[in-house]
């Protein structure tokens, strides 16, 4: 199937966006339905169609699937992951190991039949109680062993750790490099230093209370995480958000999308440029201009929980579009400052041009998203190839180039933060009046004032605040264009007030996978470049 779809001219399904799998144990089953089913996302740039393909799996105890590792090498960091934290094994898979959790882990995690948690915690204000006998007097013996040779490397080369505590790995990275002196023979990521289990989490929250977990994934861009979760549950509810709540959206999507940029910006030239240090307090500076706007918006600065299924939480203070105003009007200039210290720089020029190649078919078949995409010259923006939340009323250009190194992703996210100005601009002169919030009392609360004058709005307000809303049975995908690249959720509702499956499409995770296609043959400091040029976090890596 997966070939036929990829290579017939009529389809061409060219990219594999995801793979998940769904167990279906507590759901009610009739005979000869199956327990597992795996779940793959599949894209045509061309004709810009979206494909979602369910697999139902024989077995309800060792579910097996054939790897698509063979037809997409997008596969096969997903497919690991499926095996991983659901228990999927792949046929012909090229290397089956677990991805997110430890090698000895006695479970899948994402399975029904295994809880949340497992481990009791035991806690007491009594000192003395017996669990504090030992406090402070454990003495734990550490054992040594060999670390496992990961697969494919020798050791006739010089095999090192960057990380989890190397400054250039943006987070808890652990890379296992193969070296022939300088030069990079092969490279290994080693993931779930940050494990946070959000999936799980999130299938025994109320899909009101999720919004606040996705803040903490990529915690650079909690406006897109907000944004990318409520559509696929509003796609559920079937509602209709009003006008003034979707600009409003577009306008905290494009700053996030700036704010994420510029933080990108500064550590990736603190990694390679001497000029780093400057520029990181001068894009700093900016950012945090953005936070204060969010601030006035929401209160929050990076952990925002700012929208909500069905609009965003408050409306904007009166003095929030003039603070805005002044900053897209400052913005441009300071844009202009950074590309003048970076841009024909020879430090800068000989630490990206040409470091990190990556074809346009080896992206597309790798299954990266955003400006990994576009910087290898697919010229595809789910913003305007895929419209959502509005954004087919805005004119905005989606920067392509074609060099596939990290200095043409360096140039389309610079003219990707100037794009977002422009549909800034737009949001403000054509912010509508009304409200900010769609007033149906099944999802939205009733206003506060309405409380002590109506019994009807009490109700509304107490069974939303301890039921929570119910959403019709079905399964919805959405991606949305965040600043690293595709964020997509997938939800699979079983008509009650918690998702029965919820699955994160993180880009940080799905791009991280291109690191040793970029770094074989180059020079150790490559590596480097290279992890900055992806611009991942890690807490999205992991989820």
């Amino acid at each position: 199937m997966a070939t036929f779809v990829k290579s017939d001219p009529k389809l061409h399904y060219e990219a594999l966006i995801d793979v998940s799998a769904l167990d279906r144990s507590q759901l009610p089953i009739n005979a000869g339905d199956a327990r597992f089913h795996t779940v793959y996302q599949l894209r045509s740039y061309n004709r810009k169609q979206h494909l979602m393909v369910i697999c139902p799996l024989e077995s309800a105890e060792s579910p097996v699937a054939p790897s698509l590792a063979g037809v997409f090498k997008g596969a096969i960091w997903p497919e690991r992951e499926v095996w991983d934290l659901m228990g999927v094994r792949f046929e012909g898979h090229p290397d089956l190991r677990r991805i997110l959790m430890p090698e000895h882990w006695p479970n899948h995690p994402l399975r029904k039949d295994v809880p949340v948690g497992g481990e009791e915690v035991p806690f007491s204000m009594t000192w003395s109680d017996p669990e504090f006998e030992s406090l402070g007097k454990q003495i734990l013996e550490v054992p040594s062993r060999a670390p496992d040779l990961p697969p494919g490397m020798s050791r006739d080369n010089m095999i090192i750790n960057m990380g989890p505590h190397h400054p250039s790995t943006h987070g808890v990275l652990r890379l296992a490099v193969e070296l022939d002196g300088e030069t990079v023979i092969n490279v290994d990521p080693d993931l779930g230093y940050l494990h946070s289990g959000f999936e799980k989490t999130g299938e025994t929250k109320r899909y009101k209370d999720f919004v606040y977990y996705t803040d903490r994934m990529d915690y650079l861009s909690g406006m897109s995480n907000n944004f990318g979760y409520v559509l696929p549950v509003e796609k559920l509810l079937g509602i209709e958000i009003p006008e003034r709540a979707q600009v409003i959206r577009v306008m905290m999507a494009e700053l996030q999308r700036i704010a994420s940029h510029l933080f990108w910006l500064s550590t990736h030239v603190l990694d390679v440029s001497g000029t780093g240090m400057s520029l990181l307090m001068y894009a700093t500076r900016e950012r945090e201009r953005i936070l204060d706007l969010f601030e006035m918006a929401c209160g929050a600065r990076l952990t925002v929980g700012y929208m909500r299924v069905g609009g965003v939480s408050r409306d904007l203070p009166p003095a929030f579009l003039t603070h805005l105003a002044d900053f897209v009007r400052v913005m441009p200039q300071k844009l202009a400052d950074y590309e003048q210290m970076l841009t024909h720089g020879p430090l800068w020029e000989e630490r990206l041009v040409g470091i990190g190649k990556l074809t346009r078919e080896e992206v597309i078949n790798m299954g990266l998203t955003g400006p990994m995409l576009r910087g290898s010259g697919v010229d595809w923006d789910l913003r305007r190839d895929a419209p959502y939340g509005g954004y087919e009323n805005y004119d905005f250009k989606v920067p392509v180039a074609s060099e596939g190194d990290c200095y043409a992703r360096y140039l389309v996210r610079m003219e990707e933060m100037r794009q977002s100005i422009r549909i800034i601009e737009q949001a403000m002169n054509n912010l509508p009046d009304g409200p900010y919030r769609v007033e149906d009392r099944k999802v939205t609360p009733p206003k506060r004032a309405e409380l002590d004058i109506s019994m009807e709005a009490l109700i509304h307000h107490f069974k939303l605040m301890t039921e929570g809303f119910h959403v019709p049975p079905g399964l919805a995908y959405h991606g949305i264009e965040a600043s690293k690249g595709e964020f997509g959720i997938f939800i699979y509702s079983d008509g009650s007030a918690k998702p029965y499956r919820l699955h994160v499409r993180g880009p940080s995770f799905n791009n991280l996978y291109a690191i040793s296609k970029m770094s074989k043959g180059a020079m150790l400091s490559d590596v480097v470049t290279n992890i900055g040029s992806i611009d991942i976090v890690l807490g999205e890596v992991d989820r």
